[in-house]
This record gives structure tokens, C-alpha cells and sequence, in this order.
């Protein structure tokens, strides 16, 4: 899960890293009474999960609080990258004497934490990897040692941070690491990392992301979720406990169980419908190993809600559940939906295959259509989609 700068900022806080006063606001009104609160120049910033907000005129400073009404007033309802601003962070503005970059990640390639450490802050670190590779420093880091204020130092050395702020960097990042850790974060980084004209270092900017796996030993992570940018069938599936994931511009939902093999499924589909208007998979949908009848009900019902789905691929490789139950689960799914208008394919393979086939041949089902290879189903799922567009 990925966070509003000024969500980060305020993780920064609770583990005692240095941030500038600051307030989100949600209407020009409210930033100007933050503004008022903060006191002196402030700077207006919108929060999108995206970068380029200054070069997008996201980003403004204001003199004083009515100044900073109107630069809000500006930037509220701006699209930045497909993003609308819903909402700006109004901070302290602080001047700047030289800006660096510090991050915290998981290296999923090398199976390791890593720290990245840049004298060159301020700018996309993605340009100086490119630019100025020996710019930045990459410091693998054990999960079993961590980052201590030793460690910390010696990491920023080698990314050739100033001695003059060694001191207070180094200290600065092993709160970061704290926060890293104890979040259960993959990524937090502060760019820029600022040394102000009076000698302090401050984290200016600050983006996190969240396992998600760990939100069970996070209650308080549930506060930072965006239910506004959330599509409503993935948080209506989420509800469920179904894993579920909306598509841009696809026409065949997908239910199948197992991420491998719905994985597979969306490849078939979308090369099948390449040959039938380009036709494409709307969805990602695992009902996992117990295709229950209820289960398989919801996961009808979330695939069938959206409107961009004309025709439903259920693609079920029988293992610990049986086709037959898997069968039956589909059947009575029909049923407790009221009926379904919307052409439905299904493929059953593996255990009690032939019994599985069975129960829904016998069900006489008219919307429902069985077709024994992936293949074969994926195609006529694409051609009858095709059909109804």
C-alpha cells in the first residue's frame, strides 16, 4: 500500500524523525487555517500517489495564509498524470542549503534490505542512477543487524553526504530504519533529504509503502487506506476475502482458482481475442482452493457487476476441491443469484472431472456453456463477448 506524502510524513513523526510542521487540508478554507496555524510562509503541496507534482504546478509556496487559500484553491481538483488532487499538505516552508536522498527498500532480487544514499537530492533518483551512477551509493543491508547510528554513518559516507551534517543524517536514519521496520514497510524514502541555511537537517519529503501481507499486526494501518481511489468491486471483493483485481479495458471476467492458473487463463484470453476485436480479460479473480457455492456466488457477483464484462471464462483445475463440488458450488451460485443474463463458460479439469461435467450438463443452465479445454473455452468466452459488445 502506497501513501500520501503527508501520511509518510506523519510516520516520520511517530518515530522521531525530523519533519516540518504540517497540516492536510481538503478545501481552500482549510489550508488557509492551517496556514494560520503554521504560521509565516508556507508551502502548498498537492498529494497524489504520483511524481512531477512541481513540474505539473502541484506544488506552490504561499506568503501568508490568504495566499495560501488561493494557491489551494488552485491546486484542489487538478489532474496531475491521471491523478485528481483531492487533497493538499500544507507545510512549514523551510529554506534549503543543500539537498541529498536517502532510501530504505527491499531488494526482492537479492533477497536483502537496501539502503540508497545520493549527495544529488532534490531530483528523480531514477535520472541519477542513469546520469551519475557513481552518485549513489547501494548498501546492502542483513535484516538481522540492521541499521544502527554507526551504520548509518558509514552508509551516508559512502553516498557522499557532507561530514559537516554526518551527525544528524546518521541519527536521522536509523529513526528511518526504526520506522522502515517496525511498519513492516518495503520502501520509505526522504527526497529530499535538506540541510537548512541554520544547519539542520529536516526529511522535506517523504513517500512510504506497506506490506499489506503484515496489516494483521498493524490495526492502525486500516486509518491509511484511500477508500476514495479503491475501485469499488476490488473493495467489495476485499470484503469477501476474495483476491481480486479490476482490468482496464477487458470484456471477459475471469474466475479460476489458483493465481497460476488464472494467470495462464487471462494469457489465453487475451490471445484468443486477439483475432475477435481485440477483445481481453477484465479481470483477475482466485477464488482459491474451497470453490463453495457461496464462494463462487460472490465471486459471480463481483465479475458480473461490472458493466464492462459481457461474457464470464470459469476456468477450475480440480485438485483438493473436486470438480463435482466445484460443480455443484456453481449450480447453486446460479440459483442464489436469482439467474444470470450474461453468457457464462466453464472448463473443469482434474479430480472428479467427469462427474463435475456432469452436474452441470444435467443442470441445464441457459446461460451456461461447457467446453473441455482452456483453449477452446477461452476462445468461445472472447467470441461471445465479442458478440455482445
Amino acid at each position: 500500500m502506497d501513501l500520501y506524502e503527508y501520511q509518510a510524513r506523519d510516520l516520520f513523526a511517530k518515530h522521531g524523525v525530523p519533519v516540518t510542521k504540517g497540516r492536510v487540508a481538503t478545501t481552500a478554507a482549510e489550508a488557509r487555517a492551517a496556514a494560520e496555524e503554521i504560521g509565516g510562509p508556507v508551502v502548498v503541496k498537492a498529494q497524489v500517489k504520483t511524481g512531477g507534482r512541481g513540474k505539473a504546478g502541484g506544488v506552490k509556496l504561499a506568503d501568508d495564509p490568504a495566499d495560501a487559500e488561493a494557491k489551494a484553491a488552485a491546486i484542489l481538483g487538478m489532474d496531475i498524470k491521471g491523478h485528481t488532487v483531492h487533497r493538499v499538505l500544507v507545510a512549514e516552508a523551510s529554506d534549503i542549503a543543500e539537498e541529498y536522498y536517502f532510501s530504505f527498500l527491499l531488494d526482492r532480487s537479492n533477497r536483502t534490505f537496501l539502503a540508497m544514499a545520493s549527495r544529488e537530492g532534490g531530483m528523480e533518483i531514477e535520472e541519477v542512477a542513469a546520469t551519475k551512477p557513481e552518485a549513489l551509493a547501494k548498501v546492502p543491508v542483513d535484516a538481522l543487524d540492521g541499521v544502527d547510528v554507526a551504520k548509518a554513518r558509514a552508509i551516508l559516507e559512502q553516498g557522499g553526504i557532507p561530514a559537516d551534517v554526518l551527525d544528524q543524517a546518521a541519527d536521522l536514519v536509523a529513526k528511518l530504519w526504526d520506522c522502515f521496520v517496525n511498519e513492516d514497510a518495503t520502501l520509505v524514502e526522504v527526497n529530499p533529504l535538506v540541510k537548512t541555511p541554520d544547519g539542520r537537517v529536516l526529511a522535506l519529503d517523504g513517500k512510504v509503502t506497506l506490506d499489506e501481507n503484515a496489516a494483521f499486526r498493524h490495526p492502525d494501518h486500516a486509518a491509511l487506506v484511500d477508500a476514495e481511489a479503491a475501485d469499488p468491486l476490488e473493495r467489495r471483493a476485499k470484503e469477501k476475502g476474495l483476491n481480486y483485481v479490476k482490468l482496464d479495458g477487458g470484456s471477459v471476467g475471469i474466475i479460476g482458482n489458483g493465481a497460476g492458473l488464472v494467470m495462464s487463463t487471462l494469457d489465453v484470453v487475451a490471445y484468443a481475442g486477439e483475432e475477435l476485436g481485440g477483445q481481453r480479460p477484465a479481470n483477475f479473480l482466485d477464488i482459491g482452493g474451497g470453490a463453495s457455492a457461496q464462494v463462487m456466488a460472490d465471486g459471480l457477483s463481483i465479475v458480473l457487476s461490472d458493466a464492462d464484462v459481457k461474457s464470464v471464462f470459469v476456468n477450475v483445475f480440480g485438485g483438493i476441491t473436486a470438480c463435482d463440488a466445484v460443480a455443484d458450488g456453481i449450480v447453486q451460485a446460479i440459483g442464489l443469484l436469482g439467474g444470470v443474463d450474461k453468457p457464462i463458460v466453464v472448463r473443469l479439469d482434474g479430480n472428479n472431472a467427469d462427474e463435475g461435467r456432469r452436474i452441470l450438463d444435467e443442470a441445464h443452465l441457459p446461460t451456461l456453456q461447457r467446453v473441455d479445454t482452456m483453449d477452446g473455452a477461452a476462445r468461445l468466452a472472447a467470441e461471445l463477448a465479442a458478440k455482445a459488445v
